[in-house]
């Protein structure tokens, strides 16, 4: 039978690129969008679609009903996949920026699991799918809103899963490393807008950060073990259709050498070569 998915951040990148590949493999897939552009573009291209802006509890409320509506009460998959990075470091992150931050990349995620696991306990089965990151395993300078709003997502989605266990929903991260998007583009924005980077301590560095974003944006330029959205693709369907899906999917070389050495190392040891990395980075 036809399975149904709802997948939030289908604009482009990640979201767009799995919403075509679901879409060709059978599913009924629901790909939603936060700006009216961006959900008449997916219209355009044949897919149902409504607006879903996952910081506005009512526009999540409205999205859900209306999926529901259209299948008749039931959800097979939930793919949580909106999100951004607000890059600064932590002494230049203001409440409401960290507030922001958590909006998306969490509060939504979680407002949005809640509301389609009724329709899920009814039917006895579903799947929920929470986009991750490498940077919800470790931690770079300079990235600790991402950092912090990831590591939360992580430590709910564990949670869920271990409360849901014996129903049928099973619940899965993917933790992503550097993948071909707009995500880059969109951190610059955001670092602009947000950032007094004058008159900050670390002023210095931000010269360098700025220029590795604006370099980087949307170029489309691969930097090392870069990867394109298909590797996140694969691991979407495996969370879909195994009988059990894994817990976590690490997707690109640098999120399994990072779990790894998580693992293994002493925190000290790890924050070395953490900071050897990120200095790398802002050359």
């Amino acid at each position: 039978m036809e399975k149904s998915i709802l997948i939030t951040g289908c604009s482009s990148g990640i979201g767009h690129h799995v919403a075509l590949g679901l879409r060709q493999r059978g599913y009924r897939v629901f790909a939603t969008a936060r700006k009216p552009e961006d959900v008449e573009h997916l219209r355009e291209q044949g897919f149902e679609t409504c607006q879903l802006d996952v910081n506005d509890s009512d526009s999540i409320d409205s999205a859900v009903n209306w999926v529901l509506d259209q299948t008749g009460g039931g959800l097979d998959a939930l793919f949580n996949n909106a999100g951004f990075g607000q890059p600064g470091a932590v002494e230049d992150l203001s409440r409401q920026v960290l507030r922001e931050q958590f909006e998306t990349n969490l509060f939504g995620a979680h407002e949005l699991a809640c509301r389609v696991l009724p329709a899920m306990r009814r039917q006895g089965h579903g799947r929920i799918i929470q986009h991750s990151s490498v940077l919800g395993l470790i931690t770079l300078k300079y990235r600790g809103a991402y950092n912090a709003s990831k590591f939360a997502l992580e430590g709910l989605s564990d949670t869920l899963r271990q409360e849901l266990h014996g129903t049928g929903i099973q619940v899965s991260l993917i933790e992503t490393g550097p993948v071909i998007s707009h995500f880059r583009e969109n951190a610059y924005a955001k670092f602009k807008l947000n950032i007094d980077r004058i008159n900050s301590p670390h002023s210095a560095t931000y010269a360098a950060v700025e220029e590795r974003l604006a370099a980087r944006g949307d170029s489309g330029k691969k930097d090392p073990f870069t990867l394109r959205p298909e590797a996140v693709l694969i691991k979407v369907l495996h969370a879909l259709e195994a009988k059990q899906a894994r817990p976590r999917y690490y997707v690109t070389t640098p999120t399994h050498i990072f779990g790894t050495l998580r693992r293994l190392l002493p925190t000290r040891a790890l924050d070395w070569i953490l900071r050897a990395v990120a200095d790398r980075e802002n050359r």
